[in-house]
């Protein structure tokens, strides 16, 4: 009995340093001593975009028959997957006159993805359901099913003039 007292006491008192060195660092961090550089907060608007519309990762670049297109892509897990199998070529295509597509030679992992998107001009996506990827050239309405992969930043105009089945030539870019 005595010994189990003992070593509760002492794993209350670890426990106990730990939370103090929890709090002293948290304090430091708000009074921007050493350390706040490790703590990040964000107000709760950002944090509502982020879940959307994650972190940059890299840049992609679309190479086609009379042009480019440059990509930001979002820092999420299946923007990562597709940044894997970079450089990549594939058949795109006009879907709706809305978006471009092509399909990956495989799906596209999508697990702790952010789903859901209202895409708008310029936004590249994954729709999960048929594993294509989709560059928007206009606007449309919501889906639970796209993952946001990220934002063309130059050339979509260019992929939107593009008629029929073309190649493009997909590889990261700094």
């Amino acid at each position: 009995m005595k010994t189990r007292i003992c070593r509760s006491a002492a794993l209350a008192a670890v426990l106990a340093a730990v939370a103090v060195a929890f709090v002293s660092h948290g304090a430091m961090a708000q009074e921007g001593k050493p350390g706040a550089e490790e703590v990040q907060t964000a107000p709760a608007k950002e944090g509502a975009t982020m879940s959307t519309r994650s972190t940059e990762l890299t840049r992609i670049k679309l190479s086609f028959d009379g042009g480019e297109a440059v990509a930001v892509l979002n820092d999420n897990p299946t923007s990562r997957d597709l940044v894997s199998m970079l450089p990549l070529t594939l058949k795109f295509s006009d879907y709706n006159n809305v978006e471009k597509v092509a399909y990956p030679p495989r799906k596209l992992s999508t697990a702790n993805a952010p789903f859901g998107l209202t895409p708008s001009v310029g936004d590249f996506a994954l729709y999960a359901p048929w594993g294509n990827l989709v560059a928007y050239y206009r606007g449309f309405r919501h889906s639970n099913d796209l993952v946001h992969l990220g934002h063309f930043t130059s050339g979509i105009e260019q992929l939107a003039k593009m008629d029929g089945e073309f190649s493009v030539r997909i590889e990261a870019v700094k």
